[in-house]
């Protein structure tokens, strides 16, 4: 059994809300039928695959429905995580009730709190792009307001996590690494969200996976900062190929 991760995938299956991606770039192209070709190629239906956002270009959660449904006839167990452009996305009981009335059986929340899975531990939340200079808003925005709180958003789930490697090491002998998804990078290129970055040090965090950055494809899809490895997985950056990550060296 394997985890996989890839982001971003900007579905839009659902007629009404015809937003195709493929106008940015010969990578897109078809990019529907390619995530569904790659997905089943390598995953099976004991795999995890983890989703850090962007998943459906719905506005509202019954728009997004076909869209889930799709993500759901595909192979193994889903973790959605939130992205930017997740407009439908609501509380956690109601997308969980949602996903239950409409038999919706492989897909799991993942923001705000963490999972035990095959001997390592997933937890993530959304996160924010604190370069201003690519921020495109209207009137002034508290960014220190926003960096905070998600902060305090990363720090939640990074508590599940703690909680789920003490259980571990109680029960079962052995502390579960954590590895961290986020839907914004904490580090990309010369900016650094420096409240992310001390949160994950805080944490021991190693491992970071992150999307939303697109159309990059001649820089590195993985870094070291600070000891800490991150990894952009965007679905265009790893051309609709489903991640592997790596096996954790757990000595039972």
């Amino acid at each position: 059994m394997s985890i996989f991760v890839i982001g971003d995938l900007h579905l839009s299956t659902n007629q009404s809300t015809n937003k195709s991606m493929e106008k940015f770039g010969r990578r897109w192209l078809g990019y529907t039928d390619k995530l569904r070709r790659n997905w089943e190629a390598v995953v099976s239906p004991e795999d995890t695959v983890v989703i850090p956002g962007d998943i459906s270009w719905a506005m509202k959660i019954e728009e997004a429905l076909s869209d889930f449904r799709f993500i759901d006839s595909l192979p193994g167990k889903k973790l959605f995580g939130k992205g930017n452009h997740d407009f439908w996305w609501t509380t956690a009981s109601k997308m969980n009730a949602f996903f239950e009335e409409n038999h919706i059986r492989s897909v799991r929340i993942l923001n705000n709190n963490a999972y035990l899975i095959e001997n390592q531990i997933l937890c993530g939340t959304r996160g924010w792009f604190l370069d201003e200079k690519q921020q495109v808003t209207v009137g002034s925005v508290d960014y220190e307001k926003i960096v905070n709180r998600e902060t305090i958003r990363l720090k939640l789930s990074l508590d599940s996590a703690v909680a789920l490697q003490k259980e571990c090491r109680e029960n079962r002998g052995f502390t579960p690494p954590i590895s961290v998804f986020l839907h914004f990078p904490p580090v990309w290129l010369d900016f650094v969200c420096r409240p992310f970055v001390d949160t994950l040090h805080d944490y021991g965090v190693s491992s970071c996976y992150f999307g939303h950055i697109h159309g990059v494809y001649n820089t590195p899809r993985e870094t070291v900062f600070e000891g800490i490895t991150m990894r952009l997985i965007a679905s265009d950056a790893l051309d609709f190929t489903l991640y592997r990550l790596p096996d954790p060296e757990t000595e039972f």
